[in-house]
């Protein structure tokens, strides 16, 4: 990726429990391992942002913090129209739970709870997917253009190691397949 392509956007780099919304051209950076990232954008009033969730809820009642899907979705989706985008128009973008720790594959797991979380939260609020690129064996590092809804992403080596091994090795890369839906997601 070249420096140049960021422009003169402001930049902002979230993680666990993060969310992000500018109402200004913007890249919002994460990497995500099993946990879900949902980009939001309204593109008439080009006002976009990003969480990075872990779980869809707690288990010990703590569901007000952000780590945690049902509040970081309302935090994103309330943060865009408070910078005025009108959440009838909002479009999201849905990246991450991929299986990257040593645990057993199945519908019962983190990350496809993750996955079903999103994709059923987003369908109630009425919010279209144009872009997913979810599951698999990666880590992925995510740059969001809140302005022109643009993804870069970079699936990291796949292995069964810990998430924090796969991030400080990010710049090794795997020769990643198309993404599952868009053209506007980048792979680099």
């Amino acid at each position: 990726m070249k420096a140049n392509e960021f422009g003169d956007r402001k930049r902002a780099s979230i993680s666990i429990g993060g969310v992000y919304v500018s109402p200004d051209p913007s890249v919002i950076r994460t990497v995500l391992g099993s946990c879900i990232s949902v980009c939001l954008r309204d593109p008439v009033a080009r006002v976009g942002g990003m969480n990075h969730f872990m779980l869809p809820d707690s288990a010990n009642g703590d569901g007000d913090s952000t780590r945690y899907g049902v509040h970081a979705m309302e935090m994103l989706i309330n943060g865009c129209m408070g910078h005025g985008a009108d959440r009838y128009r909002l479009e999201a973008k849905v990246f991450g739970g991929g299986h990257v720790l040593k645990t057993s594959v199945s519908d019962g797991s983190v990350p496809q709870k993750n996955i079903a979380f999103a994709f059923t939260f987003l369908e109630l609020e009425h919010i279209k997917v144009i872009t997913k690129d979810i599951g698999g064996y990666a880590a992925r590092s995510v740059f969001f253009f809140t302005d022109t809804g643009k993804v870069l992403m970079k699936r990291l080596r796949e292995t069964g190691a810990d998430v924090r091994n796969m991030v400080e090795e990010e710049r090794i890369v795997v020769t990643p397949p198309k993404p599952q839906d868009d053209q506007d997601v980048v792979l680099f």
